[in-house]
């Protein structure tokens, strides 16, 4: 597919529709944009060659029995616009599931092909051989540097107000920036924490336990009146109508077989994908789930010699309708698409 083909709105409306519902006729797609504004059936033919042209959509079958549908063979990975999607509201947006879909375990493999692994592979560097032979106060310095970038975005993704540069004084001289809570205080250094709890521990995250996961939520959300531990009620989500598992018993069911997932999974950058979403998915806590999730994959990361994610340069309000399309449609294009850049990043930036 080339993505860098400027698409006007019509067409982006075109590969939302067809992202939620595949294996489309002209009439189905003139219908649903009809909906929204008139648009001829020149005008509609035209914007269907163009996509077909440059690959974002094929065209089956021949004659007045022609079907459209997206080029991603992967159920999780369509194309979909999230400015597009984004325009409804919760309550109006199309194919939106707003419960847990368990069946998604089944779709969590492959997502990465064998030319990403390919390019991905000649852009690694070895976090484990960095460790090593990097000079050690470079190393420490560098360290300290990625875990103050990472609490400081990982917690402003949570609404935190604390600044960079009010993070870099909190984590190393310990001054309480003024203004802010204690409660934002806590919930930075309690990544300090929890990043503290993974280094000194890197082996351990090759093979997940439950344990992992509980523990790294605990440091997490201490001192931060969260409870511990699987929830025992249902949670909404500001901003969309999906609604978690609400079983006690189920939510552990669950986890325990994502865990399983993410061991039986061989390639780490996939692993580590997995673990990023499917720990906000489930929502197994009471409150800190993507906190949770963004520091066990970069856990993961770390077990297998791969570099950490600081997230530093993502949008957080991106992040945010990344997440929310996946709770919704299971659609994993823009978590996976910031995944790959925030890894790209952290290769560039960090312990060079």
């Amino acid at each position: 597919m080339n993505e860098t083909i400027e698409l006007n709105q019509r067409q982006k409306n075109i590969l939302n529709f067809l992202s939620l519902s595949d294996h489309l006729t002209r009439e189905d797609i003139s219908s649903f944009l009809n909906k929204k504004i008139v648009v001829s059936r020149a005008t509609l033919s035209r914007d269907l060659q163009e996509l077909v042209k440059f690959k974002f959509i094929k065209k089956i079958g021949n004659g007045p029995h022609v079907k459209y549908s997206l080029m991603f063979e992967h159920k999780l990975l369509k194309l979909i616009d999230l400015s597009v999607y984004f325009e409804s509201d919760a309550d109006s947006r199309l194919g939106v599931n707003n419960i847990f879909v368990s069946d998604i375990f089944e779709k969590l493999t492959g997502l990465f092909d064998k030319n990403e692994k390919e390019s991905l592979k000649s852009d690694y560097r070895s976090f484990e051989k960095i460790q090593k032979t990097l000079d050690k106060t470079i190393l420490t310095r560098e360290l300290e540097r990625f875990l103050i970038e990472l609490s400081w975005k990982s917690s402003k993704i949570e609404g935190n107000t604390y600044t960079l540069l009010e993070t870099e004084a909190l984590i190393k001289q310990e001054i309480l920036a003024r203004g802010k809570t204690k409660e934002e205080a806590r919930m930075i250094l309690n990544h300090k924490e929890a990043f503290k709890l993974i280094l000194d521990n890197i082996t351990d995250f090759k093979e997940i336990k439950i344990n992992n996961v509980f523990g790294l939520h605990n440091l997490l959300t201490s001192n931060l009146d969260i409870s511990s531990g699987i929830r025992k009620n249902a949670v909404g989500i500001t901003g969309t109508i999906y609604r978690p598992i609400g079983n006690e018993h189920q939510l552990r069911e669950m986890l325990e077989k994502l865990i399983d997932l993410i061991n039986k999974t061989e390639y780490p950058l996939e692993k580590a994908l997995v673990a990023n979403c499917m720990i906000a998915y489930l929502q197994p806590f009471s409150d800190g789930n993507k906190r949770t999730s963004r520091m066990l994959s970069n856990a993961i990361l770390m077990a297998y010699g791969y570099f950490p994610l600081s997230y530093r340069s993502v949008d957080e309000n991106e992040y945010h309708e990344a997440m929310l399309l996946f709770y919704e449609t299971n659609n994993l294009f823009h978590i996976k698409r910031l995944f790959i850049e925030q890894y790209r990043f952290a290769l560039k930036t960090y312990f060079l």
